[in-house]
């Protein structure tokens, strides 16, 4: 019987504890989830000086004494020269753009290249590295405008595709003076895409109605949870048409050459296929054109990084998360995609 008291009493401490831990942990987590996103931080980084201290180490463990030597002695004499044209050197500012489902990225590409255009010349170049299978329209619709404002300005812009650029993903590419893409980099499908779930039939087989109110003949084509008909379906196939068309057209002011009918039809090209379509002018790395650019220009990394709040940091982020989730099946009930 003391046995059993004993066990009871730990039990119980035990289980104070526990409940103690977890009513410390929800405190922190409401307190977390109140805080306000913390403002972005914009970083510039010459990329010049880490290739320079990149070709060094190269030189100093691969090169022989002699001939490190008289590198170094070469290196010495030009110096100065270098030195000199390095202040006339022009800008060469590069961006990463990794863009998702729904663009949000382009919160971060509109501080980059407004840092870069208060300070940027029409002597300055901008790259832009492109890597997205498309979206939301609005959404690369704004990523697209926002690399306009680079061209607006008179300054030179070149969008590198190494892996892919693809639907609205080439929408963005298509401004660019120059696009280069890797051998094997995906390029096109330009073309619109919308599709959701119906849950009509469900809720009919649990006894469960759905009403939708609206005001508008066509404010709501299709739904997720009422009954469809043609000719919701036909006014949903009309806006995905109109979406195309003013794609087609997108693409066609900013690269007349192109047979737009030929290479509109959703379909996408590797790279060598997509030089030979006139959807790229030229099949090279990013990196190669860096390092090309690094001989006549001084070149910087620019990138903007929003601050995580303490809900992420601590990783309380499943809430919000999950209305994300549901937000984004909302949202693409709405929006036609690429």
């Amino acid at each position: 019987m003391e046995f059993l008291y004993e066990y009871g009493v730990f039990f119980a401490k035990a289980v104070t504890i526990v409940v103690a831990i977890i009513v410390i942990i929800a405190s922190i987590a409401a307190q977390a989830a109140k805080q306000k996103p913390g403002k972005g931080h914009l970083s510039i980084n010459s990329k010049s000086e880490s290739l320079d201290e990149l070709s060094r180490y190269a030189q100093e463990t691969l090169l022989s004494k002699d001939q490190l030597k008289a590198h170094k002695k070469a290196e010495k004499k030009a110096l100065k020269e270098r030195e000199k044209a390095a202040e006339e050197k022009a800008n060469l500012f590069v961006l990463d753009f990794k863009g998702s489902m729904d663009a949000h990225e382009v919160e971060g590409l509109r501080e980059e290249i407004t840092a870069i255009l208060t300070v940027a010349t029409d002597k300055d170049e901008v790259l832009v590295k492109v890597e997205s299978g498309g979206g939301v329209v609005h959404g690369y619709g704004l990523a697209a405008s926002q690399l306009q404002r680079i061209k607006d300005k008179g300054i030179k812009l070149t969008i590198a595709v190494d892996k892919v650029a693809a639907s609205g993903g080439y929408m963005m590419a298509c401004v660019a003076d120059i696009i280069i893409a890797s051998r094997f980099a995906i390029i096109g499908s330009i073309g619109v895409i919308a599709q959701l779930p119906n849950f009509n039939k469900i809720l009919k087989k649990n006894d469960i109605d759905f009403e939708q109110h609206t005001a508008g003949e066509y404010k709501r084509t299709l739904t997720m949870f009422g009954e469809n008909n043609d000719a919701g379906r036909e006014k949903f196939r009309e806006e995905l048409e109109d979406v195309h068309v003013m794609f087609k057209e997108f693409v066609q002011r900013h690269r007349p050459e192109l047979d737009i009918n030929k290479v509109a039809t959703g379909e996408y090209w590797y790279g060598e296929r997509a030089l030979d379509l006139g959807l790229i002018d030229t099949i090279q790395t990013s990196d190669d054109f860096v390092l090309e650019a690094n001989k006549s220009h001084k070149v910087y990394t620019v990138s903007y990084e929003t601050k995580k709040t303490m809900a992420e940091k601590l990783g309380f982020g499943f809430a919000s998360a999950v209305e994300r989730t549901f937000m984004r099946i909302w949202e693409r009930s709405q929006s036609l995609f690429k």
